[in-house]
């Protein structure tokens, strides 16, 4: 009795692994998507938080606080916070040249319309060690 069920247990298991392995009827290959697609978090028309100073910190941020590493194409609000009166926040990409004085310090704001690519911002004085960048898809 025993070695009837073994022998029905493993017959069951030898069927189970050929039909599984039969791909069907179709002779077309079956193929699986397996990307994903992330969307940038900040959608157009929101603020972005630009900060430089007072030390040799410069950030991009989201009203949330999130650092902006990417966007989705569009306009936004910049509002830069100049700290320190030895800096500047510069930002550059494809449309867009705008900055802060050397020298002057407080809350200065930019209507942004951005579009696919890479975008820098940098302290003009100290480029070399305050800078960033993010990028934007279409």
């Amino acid at each position: 009795m025993r070695a009837t069920r073994t022998a029905l247990v493993v017959g069951a298991a030898v069927t189970a692994l050929a039909v599984a392995g039969c791909g069907g009827g179709s002779d077309e290959a079956v193929t699986t998507d397996t990307a994903t697609t992330t969307e940038p978090a900040t959608p157009a028309g929101s603020t972005l938080k630009g900060s430089v100073g007072p030390g040799f910190e410069i950030s991009l941020s989201t009203e949330d606080g999130q650092a902006v590493t990417s966007l989705a194409a569009g306009t936004y609000t910049l509002e830069v916070d100049d700290q320190s009166g030895i800096h500047n926040f510069h930002l550059t990409g494809t449309g867009v040249d705008v900055t802060t004085d050397v020298g002057a310090t407080g809350v200065e704001s930019f209507e942004l319309t951005v579009e696919a690519g890479t975008y820098k911002f940098v302290c003009d004085p100290h480029a070399s060690s305050m800078n960033g960048s993010f990028e934007v898809s279409g």
